[in-house]
């Protein structure tokens, strides 16, 4: 009989299912197969009304005055300095617009939105729904679509209606990146569709076998892989959930200098970690020559990686440097090469300088 295990109480997926009994076998069945994995501990969120969008396109990052119906997207809430308070990802559909985030940043968000309504016609609510993620190759296929309630697959960042209430959204995928979808449903139907969904042959697998593909793909996490000091440059979310070309909002004019003229003082990156030992913890320093030079986030077993983290390090930080982990358990540390952000992408307002300066001709 399979055992459902927890994720640790001290987590950011404290109650959630940790695997089945089998970890790394149902990350491989997320890259070759297809797995269901239950995370309604997410908090989900409604706005309703006309202004819904145009209110909240005006204190948010990304550009979603006019978010066509079916659309998915991410999007932050920034403090007065451009560092990140909020990320959500953001669903447009049948006249409601849905937002989901972390299960301790639910509450916070709700009241941070209904504080931010003034005059407008919109309304912030929470959402009894919960979310399901699924992931694999195989999740085109016919006894899968049949469950779902749908003839094929959703475009990439589209969002389509399912039988009985709620939506399927599919999420966006890097190169040789499996199939993600979300389905989005009544919470007290989440045992009917888990239950349907491995009758189609979708095997059921914890929130580690999600986290290892999330890493894997260098994808952050509010709070996790992020801190009280953390601007979107950091982490891969222009473009992602910041629109360079939107008009005003808290939190802007960092966003427009940072991008226009240097670069961010750290970058995300994936390091691998001895497995040896212990593992460490998430927000342990990283450390070069006994000094920090950078954060642990989300630390996880990949089934081809062994064992990774996410973090925050010195964007000045050679490839090369040679890193411990700070902390109760210290291990050796490197950093992916492939990992790392470009050197040599410069912004408008930093050429423009250098040509002033006569630096580049």
């Amino acid at each position: 009989m399979t055992v459902a295990v927890t994720a640790p109480s001290t987590g950011p997926d404290a109650g959630a299912i940790w695997h089945y009994g089998d970890p790394l076998g149902e990350q491989r069945a997320a890259l070759t197969d297809a797995v269901v994995v239950d995370r309604s501990h997410r908090a989900v969120l409604e706005l309703t009304g006309p202004e819904r969008l145009s209110w909240l396109h005006s204190i948010s990052s990304q550009h979603v005055a006019a978010l066509p119906d079916g659309a998915t997207t991410e999007n932050l809430s920034l403090d007065g300095q451009g560092r990140v308070e909020d990320h959500w990802i953001q669903t447009e559909l049948a006249g409601v617009t849905y937002l989901d985030t972390e299960p301790w940043r639910g509450e916070p968000l709700l009241a941070y939105l209904q504080k931010m309504v003034f005059w407008a016609k919109a309304t912030p609510a929470a959402a009894d729904l919960a979310v399901l993620s699924l992931l694999g190759p195989r999740l085109a296929d016919p006894a899968v679509l049949q469950v779902l309630g749908v003839s094929a697959l959703p475009d990439e960042s589209t969002a389509v209606a399912v039988p009985g209430g709620g939506f399927l959204r599919r999420m966006p995928t890097g190169e040789n990146s499996v199939i993600e979808l979300d389905l989005v449903v009544p919470r007290d139907a989440t045992g009917s569709w888990l239950d349907r969904l491995e009758a189609a042959g979708v095997r059921r697998a914890g929130v580690w076998a999600y986290e290892a593909q999330r890493v894997a793909a260098l994808r952050p996490r509010l709070g996790v892989d992020t801190d009280d000091r953390t601007i979107p440059h950091e982490v891969g979310w222009i473009g992602r959930a910041v629109h360079l070309d939107k008009g005003c909002y808290r939190g802007q004019e960092t966003v427009a200098r940072v991008h226009n003229l240097g670069k961010p003082p750290r970058m995300l990156v994936l390091v691998h970690l001895d497995g040896s030992e212990d593992r460490p913890a998430t927000g342990d320093p990283l450390l070069a020559g006994g000094r920090a030079v950078g954060r642990l986030g989300t630390i996880v077993d990949h089934v081809d990686l062994g064992p990774v983290a996410l973090a925050l390090v010195k964007r000045t930080l050679p490839a090369d440097t040679e890193l411990t982990t700070g902390g109760n358990v210290q291990v050796a540390a490197v950093m992916d090469v492939e990992s790392l952000p470009p050197t040599d992408v410069a912004g408008a307002g930093r050429v423009a300088i250098d040509r002033l300066r006569g630096l580049e001709r």
